[in-house]
Order: C-alpha cells, then structure tokens, then sequence
C-alpha cells in the first residue's frame, strides 16, 4: 500500500526575504505544489528510471536532533538537518530511514512518544545558515514512519523544539522560528491538546522574532522556558541579534509566558543574540548566550608587540609611512600574505607617486568574509539561575574564545546533566564539559568527533553515556566524553556540488558542507567491509566547506578545488602537492568579491585555462600560476553587509568557440562575450530581477542556445524559473513549465540527445524529454530532496546527482538518451540490451552459509500506455527459456531478470539439443547456456523485442 500523506505541504525550500517584485511564496502555493509533485511522480514517464546512492558515508552530515527510548538506550531516533529521519535499534551499528515517504526530508526538531510510539517532526531547519532549508510543518506519524500526516503550521517554515506531556501524548509545545529572510506571523509558541488537530498561538513576539529554544522542567510539564531570537537575514548581511531576543517562562504548561530576562542580570539590549536553554529543575537553569555586544578595548601594555596591524594603516600619513623602515614593512608584507611584487621598496614608490595611499594597506586585507571574523564581539557566554528567572548570573569570568568563534548564530545548545546540576555542556564549533557549574571548561571533542555541535542526549540512568550530533554524524560515548564512537552508516552527505572524470572506471568527486572535497568510485556499495581492509574507498582531498571541482582531462591526477569564499587550489594527487591558486587583486584595487561557493571552470579547448568567477571573472593560460582580470565588475557592485554579496556563481564556456563565454551573478545578473572577456553585454533584463543566478550553461548541441535557471531561496520566493534561448541570450523563453514551485540549483543538457534536460531542484530531479514542453520527476529510490548538481558521465552514460542531505545518486540513463517521438508513439518498444558474460559462480557460493551468487540483466522498455505485459526469453530453437507477467507503467519500465531457465523450459530445451548442458546449480536454479536469444515484450496490442547475448 502507498503511503498517505495529508494536508501536503512544503518540502525542501528555504527561507528569503524582500524580493523586489514578490512577496515570499504562500503556505498555499506550497502545498498545491506538492500535491502537483505527487500527481506529476505518478504519470511520470521517467519515475521508474533506478537511482542508486553511491555514498559517500563516512562524513555524513549535520545532525539537529536526537532523540533515545529511555528504556532502551540502544534504540533512537538521528534527524539530520536536509538528510531526513533514521531510525535505529541496535546502537547506531545500522539505521533505518523513516521519513522517506513524506514531501521533504528537511528538519528541524523531532520528538518521540515512547509510549504510543508515535513520531513528530518538526520541518524546516533550526539553524539560520545559507542551506537551512524550510519545512512544510509539523509532521505525525503512528506507525514508525510508513505514514505521515502533516498537523499544519504550513507557513512556520524553521521549527526549533517540540516538547511532548509525558503523561498525555495529545498535549505538544512547539517552538516556531519562522521565516529566513522574510517576516511571517507563524512564529512564537503552539499549543495543542488533541494531538495536533488544533493548534493555540500562545507566544508571539512580532514577525521579525521567533521562538529558537524551549526547554522543559524533568519532573514537572508545567515548568517551561523559551528563547525568542530576533534575526534579520539577506544574501548580503545577517543580523542575529536584537533587543527582542529574551528569555521567557510558563508555569501552566506553555499556555501563557511571561519574560524572565528582563532587569534580572541577563543581557539586553540590540546585542542580545541566540539563546539555548538547559533545565536541571524548576527554578535551576542555564542559558548559553552568543552575545554580540562588542568587547572592551585593551589597553596595550608597553611590553606589547610592537608589530604593524593593518588598523594602523587606517590612519596613517604618507609621511609617517615612508618612515617605517623596510624591515618592519616586511614583516606586516609578509605576514600577511600580499603578493611578492609587493614589498617595501616598491610599495613606498608606490605611496611617494600618489598611486596608492597607507589606507590602502588595510583595505587590501578586508572583504566582507575577514570583516566578519574581524568583529570584535563578546560571544559565547553561560548564565545560571536559581531562582526560577528572577536572577542571572554569569558563571565564568573571561571570555569563553574559540567556542562559537563568529558563527554564534549557528550555535546554542547547552545540557546539563539529570543527576548533577553543576556538570553542564556547551556546543559550539568544538563541545566543551563543564563539572564546576561553568566556571571552567574543558574540550570533549575527541580525535573521532566532527566540529560544529547541534544535539546532545545525555542518559538519565546513567550520565556517563552521551549520544552526540554534530556536522559530522552521530557519536556515542561511554565514559562522560573522554572518548567516543562514530556512528556514520547513512548517506547523509549535504553536496555543493559533484564532478565525474574520464577516467575508466570514473571517479566521483564533491564538495560538501562543512565536510570538504572528496573522491571515490563510481560504482562504491556502502558496507562495513573497509573497517577490516583498513581503508575507505573515499578519500578527502580537501577540508572546509567543500566546493567545486575540475579535473584535467589529460592527467586525472591535477585536481583544482578547494573550499569556502574562492580559496581553491590545484592539487597533484600524485606527489600530494597543493598550489593555492585565488587571483589577487592589486594594490589600491578594491579587494575581489568571492561568493561562498565560487564557481570555476576548465576550458575544454585548452586545459591550461582556467577561469574563477569573484565579482569579475579571472583567467589563467597556465593553469593558475598567474591570472588576469578580463571583465570589470560584472554584478551591481555589492552591498553593505557581513556576507560577500555582489559576485559571480556560474561560468560556462561554449564548447563551440573559444571566448564565448556566460556568466551569472548572485544579484540577478547574466553577462556573455564573444571575443574572451575583450566585451561584455548583459542578456537579464527581461527576468525577475534580483535572484541568484545558479546557472547559465552554453549548449553542446546548438552554438546559439544558453540556459538559465534561477533561484529565490534568499528571498522566501519558490517559484521555478527556467529559462532557454537561441539567440546567446538575446531574446528568452521559459521552459519551467509544469514543474511545481522549488527553487531550480541545476539544469544540464543530456550530451546525446539535445531534446532531454535534467533540472535539480529543492525538491526533487526532473527530466524533460521534450526540450523543456514537459518535465517528469525521477522517483524510484530517490527521495525528495534537495539536488544542488547533476553530471552526466557520458562513456557510462550515467546520471549523477549531487544532493544536498542524502549523499550521491546514480542512474544509467542510456535508453532516455536514446528516445525520440517514433518511440514514444510505439505501443511498446524494448531496447537494446548488452551482452552478459557467462560465470561459472552463477548460483554457486563457496560456502554453505554465504548466499549464492545470482546474476541480474535489466530488461529496458517503453510502453505508450500502463497494464499488463508478457515478458518472455526465446531460445533459437523456439523454446521460451523464461516467462514474466509484467506490470507496466506509462514509459520507461524495467524488468530485472535473473537469466535463469524454468526447469520446464530446460526439458524441453536439452530435448531440442542433446549436446548441450544446462547444470543445476548449488541454489537449485538453472541458468541461460552460451548464445543468442530474444526478449520480446508484448502487451496493449502492441509486442517489440531485443536480442540477449550470453557470451
């Protein structure tokens, strides 16, 4: 049976705010669109087309939740952030996905009734990064996850906690944060009392403040304490912070609030960030606030460094600069890391000719991402009451550095254990056990642990054992976090973006979120196997926020990649050499503009050149040893924020003509050349303005055609917008018809036949088969959702997905690559098949208790129309060696045959030809001797058929 999904809501979109000629995306549009979706996967021509996840694992991705049978530790619940729900009940030794079957796989708390069983998520991402997804609402299940029905709050898109009475499972809590980059009224505190039928807003702060952490008393559900969070986020600044962000509490079980943080030792003001919540009891609590109220100035010491900070250039006179002697203006050259054109005794040239001033110095150095590390902000700090809010007091008395670093905003979690209210735990980039009550701390992050904490579960029966998420996976320990288990067996990879070679077999490659660049074989089986080979079949060449990757056609050693904010390098896997390689700009230049995921790209003509995209699109002949600037600005000139704004995030050169060449930008803007940079013309102003280019990409069938797609995610806007032309951009056309609204990551033509399209999108892949007139979503074995990038590896014919939250897919799409309207209009058409080589292993094993080694032959066919088909395997001598009822769908079908023989056929066969043996093999089957036989599919009038060798 199918699972039901009720009231369908939202998937994988994320949140935006302020587009310049659209509000965000209505709950309503949203749900009719997945309802769109789910009428589109069921006659969808291509939803039987077999994906396969190809990994990679062992990295996983961000955890935002856990939740553990306080019976039975060794059963839980793993929500990652876009990767969906996983069950497991033997200790994190395997995991099951549960969520599959719901429109989204994109989370934000989950909560668990142990008793009844049944299951609540609460979707759209608790955090306020870049790729924090949106949900739909509050999902139900009460079977473990074959069903799910959508409980409402369709417009919360982030909900940070559920809390559920332990003694009435119809009584839930829910913390709402709302909208990303948008004001929205569905944010604050929900209650209801049947089980989610009804829902009662009970705290609301305005539309710009959500509720990011409720925690509950242990003993007593009507005790409970929220965090509101005020954050202002856009493409180009993020403001987490405001005077809204409080404490509150309730003493009849959420029903009302009152704020506890006010005039009681705890923070206020404009610099009051994110709050997370621990409760020991019903008047102790802790709260971990990232405060961004700015530190107090030092004051330098005589004794200090003497050594020049690019501060001191901001005030510099030319003639205190000429008198800095050439050793000391080394030495802030040097460390710095300016070019080696730029030392002493030109730089001074260059000040005493007016060509640039001190100033210049300083600015060389700052761009929006080394402003934001530069904010001399207070950061983590941990308060305690006892008094039930009345009072806060800090715990410790210095700074609490290197704990959230900058990214205070991506942090908040706080535990304090059931048994011993003085021993507490914060995460944040490492996680730190405090057993004083937070005067001191010490790092747990073990050699085995990842970075960037989210979750932590500690056992009420015994504290020592803790159950940890983080941007790496899950971590279990035994002895207080001294030392820890890793637990990462599902494909929870969150990709950028993805990269097949020519090499044969091929090798995958990808950037991923917080996890690096890695590579590995096409054809890996996620298994166990490697912890006794002693060696993962992945290998990570790079670290960071993983981000594309090019690799040189002509030796698959030379890789360029690198991570976050344009820092790419070109790797020798060989010798192990890495050559960083981001242009620079010049002195009394503006410093370059590069996007968090700055896009590169290798020339097909000559795979010396390289081209990288800041906010003007660079060049190099000789692989990036030196660059070139052969644009100006090609964005609106950024904006005032903490977030690089205004660059370039998709490069493509026509395959055609060498300089023709497109680029988009994060603000909306499409440029092309014909002539290598030498000018330039804008081709976007019949499109929505103001979105993120997330791809142009010159055909390789016509010179003239070039596709766009663009994405409103940083505005709350979900439409799908796609669009070709066949002019270089002249005149446009959308061909987004019929896909239901998500935001569009990805188009790629198929290389071999110009009438198929792939789009990725937030929500799922979609195949055109008609150029762009239709699109049918992929569906078998591929959940939704999000798909930043797709590949095609032409010699396999293979068709790769990179998704955001399940990892890599994998589908042979050798037979769409082969229609055309003769086919389609055929009542059934079967296609060409590739021989099988004969084994003697087939049905045999070496060992009783190993399974027998059975083979598998896919039998592709087309059918005009669904019903019933009979699929039957001819001998030369006219004898059916195997026979199949077959029910088909509308399009592209598969029957996955076995070659084996019924030992009916085999008698009649052996009778046929006395020479010939056809042998019982150890599992009791008989399988297809040497030769040539015919698969013939016959149904709906209609009857095609193939030649099977067996060689």
């Amino acid at each position: 049976m199918k699972p039901k999904i009720l009231l369908l809501a939202c998937s994988l979109f994320v949140a935006q705010f302020g587009f310049a000629q659209s509000n965000s995306t209505s709950a309503t549009k949203v749900q009719e669109a997945l309802k769109q979706k789910a009428k589109l996967t069921q006659n969808s021509s291509v939803k039987n087309i077999e994906f396969t996840n190809i990994g990679p694992t062992i990295m996983s991705g961000r955890v935002v939740d856990l939740d553990v049978n306080p019976n039975n530790t060794a059963e839980f619940y793993v929500a990652y952030a876009s990767g969906g729900l996983w069950y497991t009940n033997d200790n994190g030794t395997t995991f099951t996905p549960v969520l599959d079957s719901s429109p989204t796989q994109n989370i934000g708390d989950i909560a668990i009734d142990w008793k009844s069983n049944t299951i609540w998520v609460g979707t759209g991402e608790n955090n306020s990064s870049r790729s924090s997804y949106a949900g739909i609402g509050i999902l139900k299940s009460t079977d473990q996850g074959k069903n799910w029905e959508n409980m409402g709050l369709l417009d919360s898109h982030h909900i940070s906690r559920i809390l559920i009475n332990p003694n009435n499972g119809n009584e839930v809590v829910v913390a709402v944060l709302g909208h990303l980059y948008s004001p929205n009224a569905e944010r604050g505190i929900f209650k209801t009392t049947d089980g989610g039928k009804t829902w009662n807003k009970t705290l609301f702060v305005n539309n710009e403040t959500g509720i990011v952490d409720l925690a509950v008393s242990p003993n007593n559900f009507n005790v409970q304490y929220a965090s509101s969070w005020e954050r202002d986020r856009k493409a180009w600044n993020f403001i987490g912070n405001g005077i809204n962000s409080a404490i509150y509490k309730s003493t009849d079980a959420g029903n009302t609030w009152k704020k506890v943080s006010e005039k009681s030792g705890f923070p206020e003001g404009d610099g009051v960030g994110r709050i997370g919540l621990a409760v020991y009891d019903d008047t102790t609590v802790y709260a971990f606030h990232d405060s961004q109220f700015r530190r107090e100035k030092k004051k330098e010491k005589e004794s200090d460094s003497k050594a020049l900070t690019k501060d001191d250039f901001k005030t510099m006179s030319s003639e205190k600069f000429l008198s800095l002697t050439d050793k000391e203006l080394n030495t802030y050259l040097k460390t710095n890391g300016f070019q080696e054109k730029y030392r002493a005794e030109n730089v001074k040239q260059l000040v005493r000719a007016g060509t640039i001033k001190p100033i210049d110095l300083a600015k060389y150095l700052e761009n929006a991402n080394s402003l934001l590390f530069d904010t001399p902000v207070i950061g983590a700090q941990i308060f305690k009451t006892t008094d039930g809010g009345k009072s806060w007091k800090k715990t410790h008395d210095d700074y609490l550095d290197d704990v959230v670093y900058s990214y205070g905003y991506y942090f908040g979690m706080i535990r304090v254990s059931p048994k011993n209210q003085n021993q507490i735990y914060i995460a944040g980039v490492p996680i730190l056990r405090s057993q004083d009550g937070g005067k001191t701390f010490k790092s747990i992050n073990g050699q085995n642990v990842h970075v960037d904490h989210h979750s932590l579960w500690i056992n009420p029966n015994n504290p020592n054992h803790l159950i940890n998420g983080n941007d790496g996976g899950v971590n279990i320990s035994y002895n207080n976090g001294d030392n820890w288990i890793k637990c990462n067996t599902p494909a929870v990879g969150q990709f950028y973006a993805i990269y097949a070679d020519e090499q044969s077999p091929y090798k995958v490659y990808g950037g991923l979120q917080d996890n690096g660049v890695w590579v590995g074989p096409n054809n890996y089986k996620a298994s166990v196997k490697w912890h006794e080979e002693g060696e993962y079949p992945y290998k990570r060449i790079m670290g960071g926020d993983g981000m594309q990757v090019q690799v040189d056609k002509r030796n698959p050693n030379i890789v360029y990649t690198g991570y976050q904010f344009g820092n790419y390098f070109r790797i020798n896997r060989e010798n192990g050499s890495q050559q960083y390689i981001q242009p620079k700009h010049e002195l009394g230049e503006s410093p370059y503009r590069f996007n968090w995921q700055t896009p590169i790209h290798l020339s097909v003509h000559n795979q010396d050149i390289l081209y990288l995209g800041g906010n003007k699109l660079h060049r190099s002949l000789n692989k990036g040893d030196e660059w070139e600037a052969i644009s100006d600005d090609l964005t609106k000139g950024g904006k005032k924020g903490n977030v690089a704004y205004g660059t370039l995030t998709s490069i493509s050169e026509s395959p055609f003509q060498f300089g023709l060449i497109y680029v988009g930008s994060d603000d909306g803007l499409i440029h092309v050349t014909k002539n290598g940079g030498g000018d330039w013309q804008k081709i976007s102003n019949s499109f929505p303005q103001d979105l993120w280019v997330s791809r142009v990409i010159a055909s390789s069938h016509k010179k003239e055609r070039v596709y766009a797609t663009l994405n409103g995610y940083r505005w709350d806007n979900f439409e799908s917008y796609i669009y070709m032309s066949d002019d270089y951009g002249q005149t446009w056309k959308s061909i987004a018809n019929g896909i239901p609204a998500s935001p569009v990551n990805v188009i790629k033509e198929d290389p071999e036949n110009e009438s198929v399209l792939y789009v990725g999108t937030d929500n799922g892949a979609y195949a055109s088969l008609d150029m762009g007139k239709t699109w049918q979503p992929f569906h078998n074995g591929l959940p939704n959702v999000a798909v930043h990038d797709i590949v095609v590896q032409k010699q396999a014919k293979d068709l790769l997905l990179g998704t955001h939250g399940r990892s890599i897919y994998k589908a042979n799409i050798a037979v769409l690559q082969q229609v055309d309207a003769a086919i389609v209009a055929k009542d059934v058409h079967v296609f060409d098949t590739e021989s099988v080589r004969s084994r003697p292993s087939w049905g045999t094993t070496w060992s009783k208790w190993l399974e027998a080694r059975v083979p598998k032959k896919e039998i592709y066919f087309h059918a005009k129309k669904g019903g019933n088909f009979t699929v039957k395997v001819i001998a030369k001598n006219g004898v059916v060696m195997n026979e199949a009822k077959v029910t088909a769908d509308a399009g592209f079908n598969t029957w996955n045959y076995d070659v084996s023989v019924t030992e009916k056929a085999r008698k009649k066969y052996l009778k046929k030809d006395e020479n010939a043996t056809i042998p019982k093999k150890k599992n009791g089957a008989y399988y297809l001797p040497k030769g040539t036989y015919t698969i013939e599919v016959s149904g709906n009038g209609g009857t095609d058929s193939t030649d099977l060798v067996i060689e």
